[in-house]
């Protein structure tokens, strides 16, 4: 059994990766009806928190039915993160997790998310300024490191636990890389084989199909894998992916009425969440993942991301799902 603290997991726990603008709440009933063990909000700026702005204090909204879930906060100034930490556990996540891993260039170049990956000793200040003010279990989110000449996750990780955080997930890029080529996932192995560990240890990065993580897995000794970009637009990954760890067999993949009636509920919930304008914005970015490797269904998927009528688009969904017969799978 896989815990955090006393946050028990399962044996081989698969979670949802914090994702800016995709892991808002409507996103994660998904990705928790479909079978993530435990997800992370979208990362929440510390500045931003401390100064109360909108954005920031709505990405801290939980539901009980989430649960377990942690909040992920980022920034580069350690008395902000303190304090936003000291924020987030009055709204009683089960978790607060750090980001230190966005490689995203005005994130990164402010010495915040991957960017503390140029300045270790910092890194583990900040860790411990956090972890001293909180009762919650504190989680990181990492890099290999800054750059191929900069890979310390193994004696970084081994300082984190050290002072005290309770569980790492590790991307297997450098920041350098961002997103581009394969995930090396050789010295999340090392953290994870490293005899000093005592947390979990899970790995992020190119995890897409069931078959890669019973490989992985099985490679690299990992407690449990961390499931990010392969989750847009499909939520089923989650339990497929549970299934054939269980059994060797592959469950049956969503059929066109399943995925339109995954997509309904989507943006029924993104509506009621954010109102009418920015919900039925936001979804734009999913119907091309909802309806990936569909034949003939073009026209249908431009017409969802180009309407800006609530009625309009669950009629084109509607349309889609009644009439499944017309479209296929390439």
């Amino acid at each position: 059994m896989v815990k955090i603290r006393d946050i028990e997991l399962g044996e081989f726990p698969l979670l949802l990766a914090p994702m800016e603008d995709v892991s808002d709440p409507p996103f994660r009933a998904l990705c928790k009806k479909h079978g993530a063990d435990l997800m992370y909000t979208e990362f929440i700026s510390s500045e931003g928190l401390i100064r109360d702005a909108a954005k920031s204090v709505q990405k801290l909204d939980i539901y009980e039915y989430e649960r377990p879930v942690g909040i992920q906060i980022f920034g580069y100034d350690i008395d902000s993160m303190r304090q936003a930490a000291e924020i987030i556990e009055k709204t009683n996540p089960d978790i607060i997790d750090i980001n230190y891993g966005c490689p995203v260039k005005k994130v990164a170049c402010k010495g915040a998310g991957a960017g503390i990956l140029q300045d270790i000793p910092k890194m583990v200040r900040m860790t411990q300024e956090i972890v001293k003010a909180t009762n919650l279990p504190v989680t990181v989110k990492t890099r290999l490191g800054w750059d191929e000449d900069t890979k310390y996750v193994v004696e970084t990780a081994e300082k984190l636990q050290d002072i005290g955080i309770e569980a790492i997930s590790i991307h297997g890029r450098t920041r350098k890389q961002m997103y581009k080529g394969e995930a090396d996932w050789t010295l999340i192995g090392d953290v994870k084989n490293n005899p000093r560990m005592r947390i979990p240890v899970f790995g992020n990065g190119d995890i897409d199909s069931p078959e890669k993580a019973l490989e992985y897995k099985n490679r690299y000794g990992i407690d449990g894998i961390m499931i990010g970009r392969a989750s847009i637009g499909y939520p089923w990954v989650f339990n497929e992916i549970k299934h054939f760890l269980n059994t060797g067999t592959h469950l049956a993949t969503p059929g066109i009425a399943e995925r339109v009636q995954a997509a309904k509920d989507h943006l029924q919930m993104s509506v009621n969440w954010k109102g009418e304008v920015l919900g039925i914005a936001e979804m734009k970015r999913h119907y091309s993942n909802y309806f990936k490797g569909i034949s003939h269904i073009k026209d249908y998927r431009m017409k969802l991301v180009t309407s800006f009528d609530l009625q309009e688009i669950m009629d084109t969904l509607t349309y889609i799902q009644e009439n499944e017969a017309n479209f296929e799978f390439a």
